[in-house]
């Protein structure tokens, strides 16, 4: 059966004690909205709609951004889980499929347990993820009967009794559109909170004679984020997760709890990450490449074979080939380098197109920024440059040529030739030795001078 999802993103998460709408704050350097997202579209659901409220525009914005062909309807008013759903009603009139119901505040739901939830709507009116609480605390507690869901009862409205069930209500709800609607026409907002609960729609269900039901899950996955140390909590529990998908995989990591990952960060099989490096967005690396200790990678590829670091730094628009080499202390920014060439020591290399097997010497500079615009260097295949040398874009090396050490290249350097930019060296006899024996003379009498 079709299915639509409705993402939940309209409060403000004043525990945040942030501007920033809550959803919006990152886990893994990506808004928590767009994890949730994320999941939903491993369900293709061919109707996806995005419920905003607390700063709509940016939420809207950041929401479009991740998946530019979502519905977003908008919350004028926060009266509860129940009326936020309803607001997508117009949205989905006429619609003849089952709806998903998530939270932009809940970024670590797995798809697989997503996917079961919708599933069990095959057996059941309506579906629940529920989780076995180790401390229930505040969560919403499921009051089942065998293997039927009898209500769900907030923490504020429930007994004594009901309190020491441990199965609690995680929020997410599966139903037909149909069911859904039409039991959200029946809440009532009589309850010690004075809002509309989604959760309501369970007993008006039972009391219209359907069935209803809930599918555990780990508790870790429920994890709703409304303050800074649950932010950092989720942060970490993304961070296990994807070192230990990254190492079942097929990727060593040495010393994976010293190892970040961004959402959406790629290594392939046979890849080596060493210790202490740190992925940003957009980072792809290739089989059999290695990325080494301190090195901090963001939106950038690492090609097959290619060895980066350690203590290296490759920016946005970086593009690593093959076999490749970027060594210690190196910074690399909206830069291609070839399959073999290498970048070992002490260099910045920016909007420029290092060629094949090219090497860059220790100390060499790409200088980029006239203090208006951004130019490019291009340096040919098999070509060296020196050590200390400024390539003063917009500059061509050619394919075979040399620049030597120390020099400032302004003008191309044709291929096969040798450019040499460099005052000419003078030696003064004796004159080292006259100027310290003047300087220790100075600081001497200096010292008895106080």
């Amino acid at each position: 059966m079709a299915l639509a999802t409705i993402i939940l993103a309209a409060g403000k998460g004043t525990r945040m004690k942030s501007d920033l709408p809550k959803v919006l704050h990152p886990v893994a350097h990506s808004p928590m909205v767009h994890h949730v997202m994320a999941a939903a579209q491993t369900l293709n659901a061919d109707r996806r709609i995005l419920v905003t409220g607390h700063k709509a525009e940016l939420v809207s914005d950041a929401g479009r951004d991740f998946d530019p062909e979502c519905d977003v309807v908008h919350q004028a008013q926060q009266l509860g889980t129940g009326h936020a759903v309803d607001q997508a009603r117009a949205a989905l009139a006429g619609y003849d499929g089952n709806v998903l119901v998530l939270y932009g505040d809940n970024p670590l739901f797995r798809p697989e347990t997503l996917a079961a939830l919708v599933a069990k709507l095959d057996e059941v009116d309506v579906a629940i993820l529920g989780f076995d609480a180790q401390d229930p605390a505040r969560y919403g507690r499921l009051v089942m009967d065998g293997d039927q869901l009898m209500e769900i009862v907030e923490f504020k409205d429930a007994t004594e009794k009901q309190r020491a069930i441990t199965l609690c209500n995680s929020g997410v709800m599966a139903a037909s559109a149909k069911t859904m609607f039409s039991m959200l026409e029946k809440l009532e907002n009589k309850n010690a909170s004075g809002e509309y609960y989604l959760t309501d729609v369970v007993a008006h269900a039972r009391a219209a004679g359907l069935t209803a039901t809930a599918v555990i899950c780990p508790q870790a996955e429920t994890l709703g984020v409304d303050n800074r140390p649950a932010l950092a909590q989720a942060e970490q529990l993304f961070q296990d997760r994807k070192r230990t998908e990254m190492l079942e995989s097929g990727v060593s990591i040495q010393a994976p709890d010293t190892v970040h990952f961004a959402f959406d960060t790629v290594v392939e099989p046979g890849a080596t990450i060493e210790q202490f490096v740190v992925f940003g967005p957009g980072a792809h690396v290739a089989s059999n490449a290695t990325v080494r200790a301190f090195s901090h990678v963001e939106n950038a590829k690492i090609g097959a074979g290619a060895v980066v670091g350690p203590y290296a730094r490759l920016r946005p628009g970086t593009d690593i080939g093959p076999d490749a080499k970027v060594g210690n202390f190196v910074e690399i920014k909206s830069a291609h380098l070839a399959e073999g060439a290498k970048v070992n020591h002490l260099s910045y290399v920016g909007d420029a197109s290092i060629g094949a097997r090219a090497n860059i010497g220790a100390g060499t500079i790409t200088c980029n920024y006239d203090g208006v615009f951004k130019h490019r260097t291009t340096v040919g295949a098999d070509a060296f440059i020196g050590s200390n040398t400024m390539l003063v874009a917009p500059v061509s090396v050619g394919d075979n040529a040399m620049t030597a050490s120390g020099s400032v290249i302004t003008s191309d350097v044709p291929a096969a030739a040798l450019g040499v930019a460099r005052g000419k060296q003078i030696n003064k006899p004796g004159f080292a030795k006259k100027l310290m024996d003047r300087l220790r003379a100075a600081k001497a009498a200096g010292k008895k001078g106080h």
